[in-house]
């Protein structure tokens, strides 16, 4: 169903400017689907994004459902930039041009641009996945973008495989203290610093989480418990831990994800505001 617009509602507040890359003090992740995984309107996104603000950067995940463009226009007026996702790398050109067709030549609005999510962590070759950065800041640059492009993956991943970080302006990672088994909500932000500090050390780049939080229901997880008090014990032990270059994770809950043991039943619940208001 589709929401009555809300009266005079305020673009989400930043306060200040708001660099390009790493550096922002501030940043939320957000998917643009319904329950039922179709697309959500425009209006249904300037709902959503209506009732979060104090963010610097959101991060999206890919192209389809126009959500560059919504969410461009539902931040439209505000110091907010997106950290944009070009999702598939078979896709580079196509993505990188429905991109370049949103932003209407003004990339000031843009923070970064990532190239796949988790993809070596999934099988991908990080060959593949270094080739795909490469095509995709060619593309970018084709349509005016000079801004940072990286790939984002695990923590794991990143360490493991090195090269795609260098092959990247600066290491983006997902990294979630909840799916550790050994580490409680209140150690969030050590456990997510720690990784910081390691993938730095190891590439002498700096380091931008692009996922990071705890869900609010869910099966247990060894010393991981999923509830909403160990959810807002872990985000403030995060924001404790690190004070810029951080994406919590997510915006609202993503009803369209499907639950499973793998992921301990909480993959739909790890949203910051509780289930979207356009839903």
């Amino acid at each position: 169903p589709q929401p009555n617009p809300a009266p005079n509602q305020d673009p989400p507040s930043t306060g200040g400017s708001v660099p390009s890359g790493p550096g922002f003090t501030s940043g939320v992740s957000y998917s643009p689907y319904n329950a039922d995984n179709s697309c959500k309107s425009t209006q249904q996104v300037a709902t959503d994004l209506g009732k979060i603000n104090g963010y610097q950067v959101i991060r999206l995940y890919g192209t389809d459902c126009n959500q560059v463009a919504n969410v461009l226009a539902a931040t439209k007026g505000s110091n907010v930039k997106l950290f944009l996702g070009i999702f598939d790398i078979a896709q580079v050109q196509k993505e990188s041009e429905t991109i370049a067709n949103a932003v209407h030549g003004d990339w000031s609005r843009v923070n970064a641009v990532s190239v796949g999510n988790e993809l070596v962590n999934k099988g991908t070759d990080p060959g593949a996945v270094i080739g795909a950065i490469g095509q995709a800041r060619s593309a970018l640059k084709g349509c005016g973008y000079s801004g940072p492009v990286v790939t984002v993956d695990t923590m794991m991943a990143m360490s493991n495989h090195p090269e795609i970080c260098k092959a990247s302006d600066f290491c983006a990672i997902n990294c979630h203290a909840f799916f550790d088994g050994k580490t409680p909500a209140e150690k969030s932000g050590e456990f997510v610093k720690g990784w910081v500090d390691k993938i730095g050390q190891a590439t002498g780049k700096t380091v931008v989480v692009t996922e990071t939080g705890w869900p609010t229901q869910g099966d247990t997880n060894g010393v991981a418990i999923a509830s909403q008090d160990k959810h807002q014990a872990a985000l403030s032990s995060i924001k404790e831990a690190l004070s810029s270059n951080v994406i919590l994770y997510s915006a609202y809950n993503d009803m369209w994800k499907k639950n499973g043991p793998g992921t301990f039943n909480a993959e739909q619940f790890w949203g910051l505001n509780g289930n979207a208001p356009s839903a």
